[in-house]
């Protein structure tokens, strides 16, 4: 998909423009989990026995997070404080932070941010390692796993590795997150309209992702409904996904809803207008001289 990732790069400044943010959907942010030193339920050791002798396994810090250190708090509190804009930095910040605190209880949400950083600047192999670590932390993270879902069926060749693989994972995650979106409550310090924008956005992605697992695997008729749920949520409706519509309803001989997909896609900023333009053209031809399905 070469040519149609340029038209990604606004899928890319919506995402960028939530970097500054490391809400995750549905997941309490990891400073706040595992505050409290986890405790060992009492042992029964002699279970149904009669002498009363059993006892209660005495409390230790076994499986509680690491304890952080002035430095490791100093270190976190720079990175996530919103003066700190420069993403460019940040992400570097970033790495470096995990490098020298591998076991922070701050490194989901470290996790967190970089999906949506390496996902900005188009780094899909980083993105995807940060993502995976970060599930492992916090499965319900239905922000990342949107990211995750509709990125990774972009990002393909092919010389891409067991191609089925990677579509199924990107299905799975954005099947999860669509789930999971309208089951979170709003946070408290954000307004609705905010709190609307930001599920709608992530809601997209995710349809994004279904669309695009299903046009990679010529599935045009299913990706149409998936795609067309994308442009509707989307505050900042990405090209690409019209491009994709405008392929999937000529595919399946839908010449009206083609040409007014390539026609949107060609209104929109990004690397895509002018195959839009073209495919316009192409698609009338094809409606003059096929039978379209019925709508």
């Amino acid at each position: 998909m070469a040519g149609r990732n340029n038209g990604w790069k606004t899928t890319l400044v919506m995402v960028a423009s939530l970097l500054g943010c490391s809400m995750a959907f549905g997941q309490a942010p990891a400073s706040q989990q595992q505050q409290q030193p986890q405790q060992q339920q009492p042992s029964t050791q002699g279970q149904g026995q009669t002498n009363g002798n059993s006892q209660a396994a005495p409390l230790t810090l076994e499986g509680a997070p690491p304890p952080v250190s002035a430095d490791e708090e100093a270190a976190f509190k720079a990175f996530s404080d919103p003066a700190n804009n420069d993403v460019t930095k940040k992400g570097q910040q970033s790495e470096e932070f995990l490098q020298k605190y591998p076991q922070s209880r701050y490194r989901a949400e470290i996790y967190s941010w970089q999906v949506k950083y390496y996902f900005s600047v188009g780094q899909i192999d980083k993105m995807e390692d940060a993502g995976d670590k970060e599930l492992a932390l916090a499965p319900n993270d239905a922000q990342t796993m949107a990211i995750m879902g509709s990125a990774l069926p972009r990002k393909m060749s092919p010389s891409t590795p067991d191609p089925e693989k990677r579509l199924a994972k990107a299905e799975q995650y954005s099947q999860k997150a669509l789930e999971l979106i309208p089951t979170f409550p709003k946070p408290a310090n954000m307004d609705d309209e905010t709190f609307t924008k930001a599920k709608n956005q992530t809601s997209a992605m995710a349809y994004s992702g279904l669309g695009l697992v299903a046009f990679r695997r010529g599935k045009y008729a299913d990706a149409i409904p998936h795609l067309e749920k994308a442009v509707q949520l989307d505050p900042q409706p990405d090209p690409v996904n019209y491009y994709l519509l405008g392929i999937c309803n000529e595919k399946t001989s839908h010449f009206d809803a083609a040409v007014a997909d390539f026609t949107k896609c060609s209104t929109l900023p990004g690397g895509l207008q002018g195959t839009c333009k073209t495919n316009i053209d192409e698609a009338k031809k094809l409606g003059a001289t096929q039978l379209s399905a019925p709508n």
